[in-house]
């Protein structure tokens, strides 16, 4: 039961910016959780917070401590991103446009449509005010699109769809702040950027950009007769003005600083000073040239500028990326990287990586320049996924959806390694053989593929005399027959796995067969259909059905126990039906509706309590040892039942993002309207952000799986689950992604056979005296993981054998798992399998008697050392080609 979510898999990039800390780490917004990608490690965690819906903007303070996160209804979540734990919630009142952590990190930049905002930056401390608003500016007429801090924290840079860049300053009062303005831009601004002197860090230039393509370059100058005490107060003409061209005329360049003589003058602070500097805002700017990237009738969508470097990497509608070097916008790369919008381009702190993004492919690359390679190039799928499986040894998790693409995972990493896409429709099912290497899948397109994982190939197509749609497949235990199910026909096809060829068509289903698995043990197929009925078939003597269930509802999905005992089956009343395949009576029956009823979708007439729709399971998946069933269904929800008890163990809720339909119990009254809800609504802006969740209704001009028609709302669905063969962790193709939920490693304290002698301070008397049979009794007792592996370590080879043997039985799955986990991160590998050896020659016959319950724990054994086996190979391969290169390159020196 102890399970979290970990990870999240298969999910697209949707839009809004990304960013890459100091440690290479790279942040990016998936619905409404953020993903962190180690570029150096290649390694992809989620983590564990959750907005209140789809997050719009993401910003980290310059010492990477802290994530400050805004969702699309304004609510922001300030995190502390080492620990992973959202510290203070503020909501902000406006629809936020733009946001800056100042270099200090003291304060935070808000653009609110046209406000601009500075607010205090909270820190470690709990505090009742966390976030103190410094001063608001109302001075933009038009929507804040770019802000950029001065390097020391003084000035801000603010570019807005009015086609104005304003210098503020963050300090004085709201008199004196009277904004500098950049005038002459043709569109809306996209970014603005402050340029500053390597050494001394002194603002010498600003550039700004605009949507049409246009870069300005403006350079700080002073005027010869500039009165101090009057141009300290008063504003300087901005370009473009009249004013400002004769006064071009009359003035030349003068040093920035002014000396004041002979008396003391006031600065616009209000100190008295002998010397002062003209604030950046009260200067004289001069625009010194304009450049065009000649990318029409592209607009430029995303840009970024590296002030260490002074380099600009711009993006474009049609896919178009460039780096250029300022301020002679010299081209260093002019690059295409598809023919979609660029929704993000960034540089890292070095300056060597730039990240792209594109939210109508889903797709994020990181390019390094200089050498011109990608160091991550990572896709999710296009749409819904449909099915997931695991492989034998868990390592590896395969994922089709309804973009054609059968996507392959590492399940350590949440990295993608493998696309395949050569099915022309939707993919409905995947399923490893018990090879690990070979992976098959069913689609809509009416194939169904073998995939060769060593050559990442095709190596075999199944097809069917006339065109069908497959929805289901399995396969036999010994991997020599292939099954699948329609949907259009109700037929059941069987080939074989050597040949390709047509064994035979099982018919007598009289609606569309969704369910389909192969008994474990035996060559028995079990199946669902909408008929009503679930049937077993011998398909080896070819006697047609063996034996049929029927029920009173739909049959939605079946699945077998993992030791084949089992049959379990959901109905569209929201029953599971758990049979006994062999004497073909039913066992129990557990009623789902009430647990599985989600929230209230937008087009209910009926509250989600009265509603009669989505309460039933679509999906079924026993744990590892068979004692537990996890359902899911068109829900929020993810049950968990223990099977002998009937009763509801635990539920998950796999989300609370708002963006999604049916996650709120009661809809907000205020949103409703005399056309329907406010949601549904046609009301489309041109400037909104176009991304996954949008594009899929206006392909073909009808609706697509995984949309709503009228504009609605993608809605909260569980397709499939899948719990890993080693029983520690568990995977749910849901709306959002496949999301991954494994056993919380920080429960240790499991108080069984506990006693007032069994202490940690008993288990270092032991040690002390070396008594390592009692010491690790007395650590199994505790459940203490720490405690067991320093016990596993105290014990000297030699005397393995004598310890193995006198461990108890019911000790012996604790002592696997902490078996199996130290085979993946301890490097004495001789001596824990020394151990392992020496406990299955004194088990051998007690862990075949429970395999059972062993099983998951075996499983997790093997994985490790199937992993270390592969591990190993690799470098000693590697090692034997370099002792051999180095043999023949010192006989030729010799």
């Amino acid at each position: 039961m102890n399970f979290r979510f970990s990870n999240l898999l298969g999910a697209p990039y949707r839009g809004g910016n990304v960013l890459i800390t100091d440690d290479a780490v790279l942040l990016s917004s998936i619905g409404n959780r953020v993903a962190a990608t180690d570029l150096l490690k290649y390694q992809t965690q989620t983590l564990p917070f959750e907005a209140s819906s789809n997050i719009a903007r993401i910003v980290a303070s310059p010492d990477g401590a802290f994530l400050l996160a805004v969702d699309n209804n304004s609510r922001a979540l300030f995190v502390n991103l080492r620990r992973r734990a959202v510290l203070h919630r503020i909501t902000f009142k406006r629809p936020v446009t733009a946001l800056r952590f100042s270099p200090d990190g003291s304060l935070i930049a808000v653009g609110l449509g046209k406000l601009l905002q500075i607010w205090r930056s909270p820190g470690f401390r709990v505090e009742f005010f966390p976030f103190q608003l410094e001063r608001t500016y109302p001075d933009c007429t038009g929507t804040v699109t770019a802000l950029d801090w001065s390097p020391d924290s003084e000035y801000l840079l603010v570019g807005s769809k009015d086609l104005a860049v304003r210098l503020f300053s963050s300090k004085g009062s709201r008199g004196q702040n009277k904004p500098f303005l950049f005038l002459g831009h043709r569109d809306a601004i996209v970014g603005a950027f402050f340029s500053s002197e390597k050494k001394s860090g002194r603002v010498f230039r600003v550039y700004t950009i605009s949507r049409d393509g246009a870069i300005f370059t403006w350079n700080l100058v002073e005027s010869h007769d500039f009165d101090a005490s009057e141009g300290l107060n008063s504003d300087p003409p901005s370009p473009g003005t009249p004013e400002q061209r004769s006064s071009e005329r009359d003035h030349v360049e003068v040093p920035i600083k002014i000396e004041l003589h002979n008396q003391k003058r006031k600065n616009f602070g209000g100190n008295d000073v002998e010397n002062s500097e003209i604030p950046l805002h009260k200067a004289r700017w001069e625009l010194q040239k304009k450049d065009f990237f000649m990318q029409s009738p592209a607009k430029l969508t995303a840009c970024d500028y590296h002030r260490e470097l002074d380099m600009v990497v711009v993006g474009f509608s049609n896919g178009v990326f460039g780096l250029y070097q300022m301020p002679d916008f010299v081209c260093i790369h002019l690059l295409s990287i598809s023919r979609e919008k660029i929704t993000t381009a960034v540089f890292n702190k070095l300056g060597n990586w730039l990240t792209f993004g594109c939210a109508k492919l889903g797709q994020l690359l990181v390019w390094e320049w200089r050498s011109e390679s990608y160091i991550l190039k990572q896709q999710g799928h296009y749409f819904d996924v449909n099915c997931i499986a695991y492989s034998p040894d868990s390592q590896m998790l395969a994922t089709g959806a309804d973009d054609n693409k059968l996507k392959v995972w590492t399940v350590s990493s949440g990295f993608c390694f493998i696309t395949l896409s050569e099915h022309t429709n939707a993919v409905t099912a995947v399923h490893f053989m018990a090879n690990n290497h070979t992976l098959l899948s069913a689609s809509l397109d009416g194939t169904v593929r073998a995939w060769d994982l060593f050559r990442y190939r095709n190596f075999r197509t199944f097809t069917t005399p006339s065109p069908r749609q497959f929805v289901s497949l399995s396969s036999d235990p010994s991997g020599e027959v292939i099954c699948a199910g329609t949907l259009d026909s109700f037929e059941i096809f069987v080939w074989s796995m050597k040949t390709g060829r047509l064994l035979d068509v099982l018919g007598g289903h009289e609606g569309p067969v969704h369910g389909l698995m192969f008994s474990p043990t035996n060559s028995v197929l079990a199946s669902s259909s909408w008929d009503k009925t679930v049937r077993l078939w011998d398909v080896f003597e070819g006697k047609g059905a063996v034996e049929t269930f029927p029920h009173t509802h739909d049959v939605l999905t079946v699945v077998y126990r993992p030791d084949g005992k089992q049959l379990a089956c959901s109905t569209l009343d929201g029953h599971i039906h758990f049979w006994d395949p062999i004497d073909g009576l039913l066992m129990y029956t557990i009623e789902g509706r009430r647990d599985i009823a989600g929230g209230r979708l937008m087009t209910d007439r009926r509250s989600a309590s009265n509603s009669s729709s989505g309460k039933y399971f679509t999906t079924l998946c026993y744990s590892a040892d068979g004692s537990y069933i996890f359902a899911g269904g068109n829900s929020k929800y993810i049950c968990m039942y223990d099977i002998a008890d009937q009763v509801l163990l635990r539920r998950f809720q796999i989300t609370r993002n708002l963006s999604l339909d049916g996650v709120l119990d009661f809809l907000n009254s205020k949103k409703m309207t005399d056309a329907g809800p406010v949601d549904l609504i046609d009301d489309e802006d041109t400037d909104v952000e176009e991304g996954i969740d949008q594009q899929t209704r206006k392909i073909l001009g009808h609706d697509l799986p995984g949309s709503m028609p009228n504009r609605g709302r993608p809605i909260v669905r569980t397709k499939c689950l899948k719990i890993a063969p080693t029983g520690r962790s568990w995977a749910a193709a849901t709306t959002e992604g496949v999301l991954m939920y494994s056993i919380d490693e920080s429960f240790v304290f499991d108080p069984t056979d506990l006693d007032v002698d069994v202490t940690p301070e008993a288990v270092d008397e032991a040690l002390e005296k070396y008594q390592p049979q009692r010491a690790l009794l007395l650590s199994l007792r505790l459940n203490e993981d720490s405690l067991i592996k320093k016990c596993i370590f105290s014990v000297k080879p030699l005397d393995i054998p004598a310890v193995s043997s006198s461990m108890p039985i019911k000790y012996l799955q604790r002592l696997i798992e902490a078996f199996a986990d130290l085979l993946e991160s301890c490097p004495h590998i001789e001596f824990l399998l020394h151990w392992c050896q020496e406990l299955c020659k004194a088990h051998g016959h007690a862990i075949q008697q429970n395999s059972r319950s062993l099983l998951p724990a075996l499983r997790s054994l093997q994985k490790a050392i199937s992993k270390l086996h592969q591990d190993l190979t690799d470098t000693c391969s590697s090692n034997e080609y370099l002792l051999r290169y180095l043999c023949s390159t010192s006989t030729k020196m010799q």
